[in-house]
Order: C-alpha cells, then structure tokens, then sequence
C-alpha cells in the first residue's frame, strides 16, 4: 500500500514543563528537536506501521528544513514537492504535566504550494491524505484540491483531518466546510471541536471521531482508548491515528495513538 500526505513538514521543537510558567524569568524545561508538522507526521507513521509512504508539500533548504527532511527520509518516507532556499515551517509545542500541548506554529513556506508545481506521478498512489491546515491558507489550498484530482484518476481514495478547531473558525466554518465536501473525501478524521465548530458530520463520509482518553468514534463504532501506564505528550496523537487506520483498521489506529503519547514529540 502506498500512502501520499499532503501537508506541512516542520521543525517541530517541544517544550516539557512540570509546573507553572515563570512569568517573565526561568522555568526548567526539557526540550526535544524533531521533524514535524501534519502532513508530515502521518507520512512517518504510516511508514513505520507497514505502508509505503510519501510527504507532499513544499519546504525550505535551510537549516530548520534540512533537519526535519533528513529525519523523515530516515524514517523511510519518499520526500516529494517543490524546494525553495529559505523559510522552512517551525513549530514550538508547550506541554504541561499532564501531557496536554499548546501549539505555535509558523507555517513558513508550506502555505505557497501551487497547483502548477504538481507532478501526477507524486500522486500515484493508494490513498491520499490531505492535512486541513493545507485548506486553511492559498494558494496550498488549491493545490490540495488539484492533488485530489490528480490522485482519483489515478483510482486512489482520499481522506482530509480536520486538524484544527481555530483553524476552521479562522477561515470561517461554512467555507471550510464547502472545501472539504468539494473534495468527496472518502474518510475524513476529527475530534470533538472541529467536529463542533464545522458542524458535524458530513453526508455519506466514512467519519471517524476522536475523543482522546475517550477512545474514538469509527463511523459509529464506538471504541475504548487503549491503556497507558504514563501519558508523556499527546502531540500527533491523531496523526498516529489517522495513519494507523489508513493501514490497519481500527485497531491499528488506536494501538498507534497510544504508542504515540507514551513519548516526546509527534514522531514515532
């Protein structure tokens, strides 16, 4: 199986807290360096979990870049989309002790991916998954819409995450919502708030609902969270989700999120 993701391949730089943020002076932290972003992280996670796999997006030569694209490729991930010199994404993840993150993100270059920059061979594939930060911002947008095009003639499905509750309110629910049924996805993975926020399901869309602890929604089937002893970060929980259900099903998805927070950053 072969599984192309579209979207953003940052540097993600995590940041572990155990108590309250000093205002304005020191606060002991323990931080991490690693590849990141969406699109990215799906890509590694179906990589380790059996399937071919290829990131899409665009992304920077510079120092940020250089470091998050050597460690996908380590990963055995297929780098595909446009270079550019400088401008590579970066994204800080603060997590507080009990594992819960806040993210900031700056997306870089990854938001000027064209449609013109597209090569149909990048897309052929099995299943294309399309981050919902890359439908939040043009011209990404309209190059994930052409991606999707150019994936289905070649017989894939397609899948969009919903990725960000501010996100979709950002660029206004109802639009959000009309881009993300212009694409017919077959699948599309949320959790509670951007569930809320872009007004539940859409019609006849395989949608798989992710609760956290709560375990997940597949469809309407309902499913426990697998057991952890310690939650370290639940930063790409999802991500490992998502992949873990384009591969394997339900249970797959879920052993995979659980294996995800029981470790620092998105990674597997």
């Amino acid at each position: 199986m072969r599984v192309v993701s579209l979207g953003d391949l940052a540097l993600d730089v995590v940041v572990q807290i155990d108590g309250a943020i000093a205002q304005g002076a020191d606060t002991p932290a323990e931080i991490s360096l690693s590849a990141g972003g969406q699109g990215a992280n799906v890509a590694a996670w179906a990589a380790a979990l059996g399937a071919r796999a290829g990131w899409l997006g665009k992304r920077a030569d510079d120092a940020a870049g250089r470091l998050a694209a050597d460690e996908l490729e380590r990963r055995g991930v297929e780098l595909l989309g446009p270079v550019v010199s400088e401008g590579n994404g970066v994204v800080v993840s603060l997590v507080d002790r009990t594992g819960e993150r806040s993210m900031f993100p700056a997306r870089g270059v990854a938001t000027e991916l064209r449609p013109d920059e597209l090569e149909p061979d990048w897309l052929a594939c099995d299943h294309l998954h399309v981050s919902g930060y890359a439908l939040a911002a043009e011209p990404v947008a309209s190059a994930a819409v052409r991606a999707v095009e150019l994936a289905r003639s070649r017989g894939a499905q397609a899948s969009v995450d919903l990725s960000s509750w501010s996100a979709i309110r950002d660029t206004g629910p109802a639009r959000f919502r009309a881009l993300v049924e212009s694409l017919r996805p077959d699948v599309v993975f949320a959790n509670e708030d951007e569930d809320r926020v872009i007004g539940g399901p859409l019609p006849g869309v395989v949608w798989i609902l992710k609760r956290g602890a709560a375990g997940c929604s597949f469809d309407g089937d309902e499913r426990a969270a697998v057991a952890v002893d310690t939650v370290v970060d639940t930063t790409g929980a999802g991500d490992a989700l998502a992949a873990g259900w384009l591969v394997g099903g339900p249970e797959l998805a879920l052993e995979a999120a659980a294996r995800c927070i029981q470790s620092p950053g998105s990674m597997p």
